[in-house]
């Protein structure tokens, strides 16, 4: 689950949503549905499916249901709520150590910090968001580091003409 959403920038109840038959592991896509009959296809790295592989070897052993379900008792397979996720999630993140409170939409985020830092597009990363409005998108972005954008703007090339030309003081 936090590969997913992690390094895939869904939100929970899409991740919840997920079915085997969504995931297309050779083409690094996933299927999401969202919004009612809203479908969008999202990418996911290499590393994050490597990830992913031995659970979905464990899911295959199990009823048939959605891809994140309950592994254990008289509900093994069925779905696993978000409010489960949660805390389960908050309960691993005290246990390795984070002070701060963990909300799991942080890894969404992070999702879209570490693309843009990459380099990809912004429009790009509003896609695999799902958002219809940019100015979501950038929100995502306010985490940026003054560091990056100061350096980000002093590894700017110069202008291909002399600064000079076509100006008269």
């Amino acid at each position: 689950m936090i590969v997913v959403l992690w390094r895939a920038g869904l939100r929970i109840h899409e991740a919840l949503a997920l079915a085997e038959t969504d995931l297309e592991e050779r083409r690094g896509a996933s299927l999401v549905r969202h919004g009612g009959d809203k479908r969008r296809e999202v990418g996911m790295d290499d590393w994050g499916w490597e990830q992913l592989r031995p659970w979905l070897s464990r899911r295959a052993t199990m009823p048939v249901g959605p891809l994140f379900c309950v592994i254990g008792g008289p509900s093994v397979g069925r779905p696993w709520t978000a409010s489960a996720v949660r805390s389960q999630l908050r309960r691993l993140a005290a246990e390795a150590g984070v002070r701060r409170r963990f909300a799991p939409h942080q890894l969404r985020h992070a999702h879209a910090i570490e693309m843009a830092g990459e380099g990809v597009p912004l429009n790009i990363i509003q896609r695999q968001l799902g958002h219809t409005d940019l100015g979501v998108t950038s929100t995502y972005l306010q985490g940026i580091d003054n560091a990056e954008i100061v350096n980000a703007v002093h590894a700017r090339r110069a202008p291909m003409m002399p600064a000079s030309a076509g100006l008269r003081l």
